[in-house]
């Protein structure tokens, strides 16, 4: 073990989470104030003396909790405040109102027990040097978080051959692909292996491929550290393979909070029944018939509260063989909790 450094077991540090509860999140707010004024050189010289500004809401009002050892998936379009909360939760913005705290430190006190514990991956921004290859931002993650060499290359070759990197860590970071480039950083933020992971479009430019790899690499790394980890995708095969709950975002406000099956149940709106029949017939009475291209085997769309009664009445009424109920998927049920204007429960 080099100088200054100490076993993995050891650097993280001061845990102070108490209640099994990672995260704790309180009224917290962030408002921007963004600079506007008129076109033209007479505009652009009167404000150096009289700025004007407009305040812009990120973040309004924003509470939750989440357990160690929880995946959270963390929903909403773009502008909705999802990055800006993670910016706050890992100490890069300071907020403007309500509190948060990360394994029972304040985020923005950047205290140095507390960074060691947790990473950010942001699919859009590079953390790795651009003009050197990734080995040599691994090393210098390696003296950043003072990792012992063993320890450090073990991790470094688990993750390399989990991910595929091979002879892409010797090439400069501004030749790969940004699929490429993705996984390296990837690499990167978990070679402290932090116990709490902020993921901001972690699979972004991936293949399908690769997107199932990392997917099942996050359960397993979730499993074996009990990591907690807030991931934000606009993929929904991330969220429905990693994410018991979710939380939506909507214009800085939190829209739900719960289950994926309950966010289904709340804002999935319909059903659609698949009725295979012994002979034909017109189902019109009992919803929107949506396909009739197969006489025998139609297709309804139905009200979500309305599936026990039209299935009793369908079975005793028509000559059934069988039927098949079908939620909406689940991208049009995220859609339209985007564009809900209610408040979490």
């Amino acid at each position: 073990m080099e100088p200054g450094e100490q076993s993995l077991s050891k650097q993280s540090g001061d845990n102070r989470q108490t209640g099994g509860e990672s995260i704790v999140v309180a009224g917290l707010g962030k408002t921007f104030k963004v600079p506007v004024r008129e076109p033209g050189l007479r505009s652009a010289l009167t404000s150096l003396f009289n700025r004007k500004t407009n305040d812009v809401v990120a973040v309004d009002d924003v509470s939750f909790t989440i357990k160690a050892g929880e995946i959270v998936g963390f929903l909403g379009p773009n502008g909705a405040g999802k990055t800006t909360t993670l910016k706050m939760l890992s100490g890069l913005l300071h907020p403007s109102d309500g509190r948060a705290e990360v394994l029972g430190y304040t985020p923005f006190d950047r205290d140095k027990d507390f960074l060691r514990q947790i990473t950010l991956v942001m699919g859009n921004r590079n953390q790795l040097q651009w003009d050197l290859p990734a080995l040599d931002s691994f090393e210098m993650s390696r003296a950043v978080y003072r990792i012992p060499r063993s320890e450090f290359l073990e991790q470094r070759d688990e993750l390399i051959e989990l991910l595929d990197l091979g002879e892409l860590i010797s090439k400069p970071v501004r030749n790969l692909s940004l699929g490429k480039r993705m996984k390296a950083e990837i690499a990167n933020s978990l070679l402290h292996r932090p116990s709490v992971l902020f993921l901001d479009e972690p699979t972004l430019g991936l293949d399908i491929t690769m997107q199932r790899r990392i997917r099942a690499f996050l359960a397993d790394y979730n499993r074996r550290h009990n990591a907690t980890v807030l991931l934000t995708s606009h993929y929904m095969a991330d969220v429905e393979a990693l994410c018991r709950r979710v939380m939506v975002i909507n214009d800085g406000s939190l829209v739900f909070d719960g289950d994926l099956d309950a966010l289904s149940e709340r804002f999935g709106g319909h059903r659609t029944l698949v009725v295979t029949l012994s002979e034909p017939a017109d189902l019109s009475a009992y919803g929107e018939v949506v396909d009739d291209s197969t006489p025998s085997r139609p297709t309804i769309r139905i009200g979500g509260d309305e599936a026990a009664t039209v299935t009793a009445r369908l079975l005793a009424e028509q000559p059934v063989l069988d039927l098949t109920i079908e939620q909406p998927p689940i991208d049009d049920v995220i859609e339209r909790a985007f564009g809900a204007g209610q408040t979490a429960p």
